[in-house]
Order: structure tokens, then C-alpha cells, then sequence
């Protein structure tokens, strides 16, 4: 049974969920947040290539979790599921937003490194790059190269088949 009700503060804590499991079983949503929502927030920079717009990606994606955390909870691995709706989430905001956004600066998202001019450019590159590409072929990217997932993982993930995801791949490569 879900507790009370419960809001999303900002910071990445939830109020009034401290007893968010069904029956005793499952993943506690509370500490799910806690041990997840960083690298949620990075893998969503990653995708929106801007840090504020990816706070509010898993600011909304959490929310809508936590309506649905009952049977997420239950999943056999609910951060597959979780990562899956920020995906949706951001495919579904560039979609809204195609005509009227502004390129975001993914500069904010890349920390300093100690005088390694290179590596920097390099990123830098990489990252001008990553912008310029489509919001299937950049999602696919990230999670092939970022996540780290197979052709199959990400596949479920974009909702399209393998063949889809490697030719996404392949193109965003060229």
C-alpha cells in the first residue's frame, strides 16, 4: 500500500513516502530515489545535453513513477523500466518541442579536467557532434556507448527492432 501522499521536493527527495513497497516485497521507492536518481540525472543530460532540462526530465519521470510504483516496484528490474520512461520522456519532449527549441549548451554538463587541453577538445567535439544528431540516432548512442546496453536492450528501450537500433547506430557513426 502506498503511504500518504507523497511530493517530489527538489534535491531528489520525495516527502511523505517512506513506506512505498507493496506487501513487503519489492523495491522501496524511497531508496530507489536515493540510490539511482544521480545517474539518472546524468543519463538524462546526456540525452538533453542540458543539466536543467534533465532535472525536470527525472523530476518527471519520478513523479510518474511513483503514481505507478506499485507494479514498477514488482519489476524484476524496475530501473530498466525507469530508464525506459526517460527516454519516452525525452523523445516525447523533443517531439513537443522540434520547431520551438533552442540548441541547449551541453558545456554545463562536462566537468573541468586538470589542464588535459586534448581530452577537452575532444569532448568538446564529441559533444557538438552529439547535438547534431537526431534525437532516435542520439538516444541510440547514448545508450550503446554511454549505458553501455546490447543492440536488444536498447531495442526494447526505443520500442523498434535490433536492426533499427544498429542502423541508428551505424548512421549517427558516419
Amino acid at each position: 500500500n502506498l503511504d500518504g501522499d507523497a511530493t517530489f521536493l527538489p534535491g531528489g527527495s520525495f516527502k511523505g513516502c517512506s513506506r512505498l513497497t507493496q506487501g513487503g516485497t519489492g523495491v522501496d521507492f524511497a531508496e530507489y530515489v536515493k540510490d539511482r536518481q544521480q545517474a539518472l540525472c546524468r543519463f538524462a543530460g546526456v540525452l538533453s545535453g542540458n543539466a536543467a532540462l534533465a532535472d525536470e526530465l527525472v523530476a518527471d519521470v519520478l513523479g510518474n513513477a511513483y503514481e505507478r510504483w506499485q507494479r514498477i516496484g514488482e519489476l524484476e528490474n524496475p530501473h530498466a523500466y525507469v530508464r525506459k520512461m526517460v527516454v519516452n520522456e525525452y523523445l516525447g519532449w523533443r517531439r513537443r518541442a522540434a520547431r520551438t527549441a533552442v540548441r541547449p549548451e551541453m558545456n554545463e554538463l562536462v566537468e573541468p579536467v586538470a589542464d588535459h587541453a586534448d581530452a577537452h577538445a575532444d569532448r568538446h567535439q564529441l559533444l557538438g557532434e552529439l547535438r547534431q544528431l537526431p534525437p532516435k540516432q542520439r538516444a541510440a548512442l547514448v545508450l550503446r556507448y554511454y549505458e553501455g546496453l546490447p543492440f536488444n536492450e536498447i531495442a526494447d528501450l526505443l520500442g523498434c527492432g535490433e536492426n533499427a537500433v544498429r542502423s541508428n547506430v551505424s548512421r549517427a557513426l558516419q
